[in-house]
């Protein structure tokens, strides 16, 4: 029987368990320890740890405190690991907790966090989708089923100083270019809702001063939302500090690439079974300087696409250089048009591409002006044709069904 180390309560505040923190610090202390070889189970709460609920109302998605998040499981302090190591983590199985199956998927409005497509779905929204076994359907975006690929979008260990001011350094560099954008430019530390595990009093406050925000992905991992590290996978963490403390969250059911919608994937509370192995000296062995992984032999066995193109010319007919940012938007644009031909509203339609087991491929950077991305839609996710014919698109979406809209305030 595998241990399972961290249990969380979806009923009690995460604030309230010490096993879970909300920011990077060396000075977390470690949760738990184990031994290389060790395989265990950590639960996890969702990464708003039970702030967006399952009902027909976007107004928690339109009020959530996203200075909170994510919240995470751990840190797990490994015997014997030291800076310089690798720690290896076998990512042996994940699913939800049996109380709750069901996740959710979102996109904030402007003016709290934003999103890839925030100038064209500027409101909060959200649909709730809820899970049979190995596949989910929405009862806010009807005409699909589709398999997830459970992953956990959010893996890493916790940084040295050296680094962690390194982060804060430059992020902060980045904010003062234009401090006062909406959405940010970044996320600076937000000490008055960090939660450091078990730091208390003085020690607390003088880490969450400078701890960093969970939001970004950087060089130890942390928020990469790689939809293939599921059941399987195999990654490789750099280690800055003595025991790695490797710490997981933001549990996803199933994403697309890219994530668009920033609470892109279908989010769940859940659990993940790992075993952890180290390679000494792994980082100069391996000229490792951010995480390396191999993906799931696992993943949902959809071959038909329909693929959208988009070069790096922006909505207002501006052309960019080579701009892999731009051509994606456009390709993500495309196909939510050509969505909304067969019913669906723009906002199911970005919904379902954040979702959805979608992939984007970087096709081109080397014809000049114009990269190429494209994003690779799986027909057969749906429940009817969504392939081009000369009769036209037939509307099987018929109104009367959205996703909730959050209310002005």
């Amino acid at each position: 029987m595998t241990d399972t180390l961290i249990k969380v309560d979806l009923a009690q505040s995460p604030y309230d368990n010490a096993q879970i923190h909300n920011r990077w610090h060396p000075d977390i202390p470690m949760a738990v320890w184990v031994k290389p070889g060790d395989d265990f189970v950590l639960e996890t709460y969702d990464w708003t740890g039970g702030a967006i609920k399952n009902d027909d109302s976007a107004d928690d998605v339109r009020d959530v405190d996203l200075t909170t998040v994510h919240f995470l499981s751990g840190p797990v302090g490994v015997e014997g690991a030291e800076p310089g190591d690798l720690l290896v983590v076998d990512l042996l199985d994940i699913g939800a907790k049996p109380e709750s199956m069901w996740g959710f998927n979102g996109f904030f409005s402007r003016n709290n966090g934003g999103g890839f497509l925030t100038e064209h779905f500027p409101h909060a929204q959200k649909s709730i989708w809820d899970f049979h076994g190995m596949f989910t359907s929405s009862r806010h975006i009807p005409g699909v089923n589709f398999a997830g690929l459970i992953h956990p979008g959010l893996i890493g260990c916790l940084p040295d100083k050296k680094l962690l001011d390194t982060w804060n350094r430059r992020e902060q560099a980045l904010i003062d270019t234009n401090p006062n954008r909406v959405p940010p430019l970044a996320n600076p530390p937000a000490p008055k809702t960090a939660h450091m595990g078990g730091l208390q009093g003085a020690d607390r406050d003088r880490a969450a001063a400078e701890g960093a925000r969970t939001v970004p992905p950087r060089e130890h991992g942390g928020n990469c939302d790689i939809k293939d590290l599921s059941r399987g996978a195999r990654v490789f963490f750099p280690v800055y500090v003595k025991g790695g403390g490797l710490s997981v969250g933001d549990l996803h059911f199933s994403q697309g690439d890219g994530e668009i919608t920033f609470c892109g994937a279908i989010e769940m509370a859940g659990w993940v079974h790992m075993r952890v192995s180290l390679i000494k000296g792994g980082m100069e062995k391996y000229a490792i300087k951010n995480p390396i992984f191999k993906p799931s032999p696992i993943a949902p066995a959809y071959k038909d696409f329909l693929i959208f193109e988009g070069i790096s010319v922006d909505e207002s007919g501006k052309q960019h250089y080579l701009d892999v940012n731009v051509a994606y938007r456009q390709a993500c644009l495309n196909a939510i048009e050509y969505l909304k031909k067969f019913g669906y509203s723009g906002a199911q339609a970005y919904s379902l591409l954040g979702c959805a087991p979608v992939q984007g491929h970087i096709s081109g950077v080397v014809d000049i002006p114009n990269s190429c991305a494209t994003l690779w839609l799986p027909t057969e996710i749906f429940d009817f044709d969504i392939q081009p014919s000369a009769s036209g698109p037939v509307k099987h979406i018929q109104g009367g069904v959205d996703m909730p809209l959050s209310r002005d305030r």
